[in-house]
């Protein structure tokens, strides 16, 4: 006789009301935290917004863009950076006040949190049957805890524009061959080059129409930019992109990359740049191999997540702020675990592993780098191995997730 089957015990009201009262609970304690953890960032004082702001008002005024220049107590001098087209973006927030601008930038980096999150989010919690609504809230919580969020925000930095565009792309677009596929990517490299990365990942990965679309789309808002500021372009693209003086110190800890860890081994000296290119060399090559193997297992996720990583180790600035990329680091460890087969030895290993994992990076993020630390303003050398863990975690937490973020086999997404 076939075994007949066993219903799962329902739920009483009292369980249904304790776990209500627990995620309101845990709701409630992550969202108390958040104010203490932006504290230091408010001195920021949307800093670069307002050089954003200030340099185009210096533009409209029939300045050159890229003479901007405005003292800083860190870096000495800091300037108006990014490509022309971002300046052509910005043009009309120039016509609001600068209270209203810095209004619509939160708002918008909120939202883009929000709904990035959303993405990475929903489909591991339907996945594992997770309920979604809290799911999603603790997530959001824990995406705006994390330092590169913070500095994003209080600096008024355009980065999560950039990340909605990349990941509508790399999740969605180009997985599902959509004509429009690379479109994202390469308006996110024409907004501010750092996002070029990924129309590499395009070309490892053999995606050659969303690697044309994504490398013409740059182009045309390059072009578009170039029709409006010739001048300004022409010294962008011929001058300016190689003076990475105009960013900053390269030795400030806030840089978060294999030439600032070089640079703060060095300082106040120059880093061995022959050093530098062989460990970009290693870097890019084993990355993106594994980047490579990810999509073609399916695995846009890790896929793009170490492009990502490999683009932040490999970029001679890479501030605090621009790694967002150990947000979806975090999803992937969360999701092996939670995919570990917990009726075996192995298993239970492989999920406490992987969850470890999760929260260790978790716990490094919201930390941070710069927030709690001060770090002077000098050129200083990392003289302790404590210091130089301290310095770079950031370099040395992407280099360890190259190295252990696992490659799944992923059904597609719908």
């Amino acid at each position: 006789m076939p075994a007949e089957s066993v219903a799962p015990p329902a739920v009483t009201t009292d369980e249904q009301r304790g776990r209500t009262v627990r995620r309101v609970v845990t709701v409630l304690a992550l969202a108390a935290v958040l104010p203490a953890l932006y504290a230091p960032g408010l001195s920021h004082d949307f800093l670069d917004l307002k050089i954003y702001m200030r340099a185009v008002d210096w533009w409209r005024a029939g300045n050159p863009l890229y003479d901007y220049v405005q003292p800083d107590r860190v870096q000495g001098e800091l300037y108006f950076t990014y490509p022309p087209f971002s300046a052509l973006l910005l043009w009309p927030f120039g016509l609001l006040r600068l209270g209203a601008v810095v209004t619509v930038f939160t708002a918008l980096t909120a939202f883009g949190v929000v709904v990035t999150t959303r993405w990475l989010v929903a489909p591991v919690a339907a996945r594992h049957g997770l309920p979604r609504v809290f799911s999603l809230v603790v997530a959001v919580l824990l995406v705006f805890a994390v330092e590169s969020t913070r500095e994003t925000i209080t600096f008024g930095q355009i980065n999560m524009l950039l990340v909605v565009l990349v990941l509508a792309d790399l999740l969605f677009a180009v997985p599902q061959a959509r004509r429009w596929a690379g479109v994202g990517v390469g308006l996110a490299t024409a907004l501010k080059l750092f996002p070029g990365i990924f129309i590499v990942y395009l070309l490892v990965t053999r995606r050659w129409r969303a690697a044309a679309v994504a490398s013409l789309t740059a182009v045309v808002a390059t072009l578009l930019a170039a029709a409006v500021a010739p001048r300004d372009s022409w010294r962008f693209w011929t001058h300016e992109l190689w003076a990475t003086n105009r960013v900053g110190r390269t030795d400030y800890t806030g840089n978060q990359s294999l030439f600032g860890l070089l640079s703060r081994i060095d300082a106040p000296a120059a880093p061995n740049r022959l050093l530098w290119l062989a460990l970009v060399a290693v870097v890019l090559g084993y990355g993106l191999r594994r980047a490579a193997q990810a999509a073609r297992a399916g695995d846009e996720l890790t896929g793009l997540t170490l492009t990502g990583l490999v683009g932040a180790l490999i970029s001679p600035i890479t501030w605090t702020h621009h790694i967002y990329w150990f947000i979806p680091a975090v999803v992937v460890l969360v999701d092996t675990a939670l995919d570990a087969d917990i009726g075996s030895a192995e298993g239970i290993r492989r999920r406490r592993t992987f969850l470890a994992g999760a929260v260790g990076t978790s716990a490094l993020i919201v930390y941070g780098v710069v927030s709690f630390q001060d770090w002077g303003v000098a050129p200083a050398r990392t003289d302790t191995p404590w210091e130089f863990v301290l310095r770079n975690e950031y370099v040395l937490l992407a280099l360890v997730l190259l190295v252990v973020l696992p490659v799944r086999r992923v059904p597609p997404r719908e």
